[in-house]
């Protein structure tokens, strides 16, 4: 398994994480099993959020880990807050909010509320979860201060910010950001391809997200990419997908090469960014992990690369 520096540490994690959103459809047994796998695959980043199935998921993995083989102390561990769902319109793995909060008193609740689900002392990372246009950098320095002072949080990140939005939150914080996690595969190219389309007037040439992986290179923020094998928000996977013909070709073409599977191939994708992105996979599938794992281990050539951005269906000007 491939490793990285997590920000500008010298803390080694592994370049795959597992997000565990999907595990409050395991039995504590099964995800004890998952986890016991995923270690022994080289997995050592575990990626959670205080909403995902509204804390349910978080007592599953609580529960897991202490039935798995895995040590804590072998362990990442981080997880989001900010997030206030709406339990009228929330149900199992899908959770949608009522609003944002970063006040000092909901992040050090929600922190409380996560090292209590998942039977832990501490989080090795806390990330905001989403922008909150009300944000208050001077609440969310307190905050930071008083999880970090008590030993609550080793770390900080934020997640699907933008570079201002880094900016403000870090000019009040004396801990610094460490990642931005972010939507980011194959199939969601924006950051990329904007960048590819400077001085141009087509509409890849929008920036969207305001140059967030040159800014996070410049600032040794580690990108974390979430949905490595989706497109769209959450319309589905372009994995063996009839939408897609061309880029599932050219994927097949490339792991029929490296002897693995179209996934593997999406995960080495991420990984051959010299940005020294982290990608999180979010199924409980042993085989399915296994082979999105493999990826890790699959170095691409720039013109593989780009060759399977090209069938993507993007273009170069």
């Amino acid at each position: 398994m491939k490793q990285l520096n997590w920000g500008n540490t010298h803390v080694q994690t592994s370049a795959v994480a597992l997000g565990i959103m999907r595990m409050l459809n395991l039995t504590s047994d099964q995800a004890a099993n998952v986890l016991d796998q995923v270690q022994a695959m080289g997995v050592t980043h575990i990626d959670s959020a205080d909403i995902y199935g509204v804390g349910q998921s978080e007592t599953i993995f609580g529960e897991a880990l202490k039935k798995s083989a895995v040590s804590r102390d072998d362990l990442f561990i981080q997880s989001k807050g900010g997030i206030v769902p709406d339990p009228q319109k929330s149900s199992g793995d899908v959770v949608l909010g009522q609003r944002y909060d970063f006040s000092k008193q909901h992040l050090l609740a929600a922190v409380d509320g996560i090292l209590q689900r998942m039977q832990l002392d501490y989080l090795d990372a806390f990330l905001l979860h989403r922008p909150d246009a009300l944000m208050e950098p001077d609440e969310i320095a307190a905050a930071f201060d008083s999880l970090h002072q008590s030993g609550k949080v080793r770390y900080f990140g934020v997640s699907n910010f933008n570079p201002q939005q880094v900016e403000l939150v870090q000019a009040a914080t004396s801990q610094k950001l460490m990642a931005n996690q972010l939507q980011f595969g194959v199939m969601h190219t924006g950051p990329i391809q904007f960048g590819l389309h400077t001085n141009m007037t087509d509409a890849p040439s929008v920036n969207h997200d305001g140059g967030i992986i040159e800014y996070s290179r410049l600032h040794q923020m580690t990108i974390q990419a979430w949905s490595p094998y989706q497109y769209g928000l959450f319309a589905g996977s372009f994995i063996d997908n009839p939408k897609f013909p061309a880029l599932n070709q050219e994927l097949q073409t490339l792991a029929d090469k490296y002897g693995v599977t179209k996934n593997a191939i999406a995960t080495a994708w991420i990984l051959r960014h010299p940005a020294h992105m982290q990608v999180i996979l979010g199924s409980m599938n042993p085989q399915h992990l296994r082979e999105s794992i493999a990826g890790s281990d699959v170095t691409l050539t720039k013109q593989e690369w780009y060759d399977v951005y090209l069938a993507a269906g993007n273009d170069l000007p």
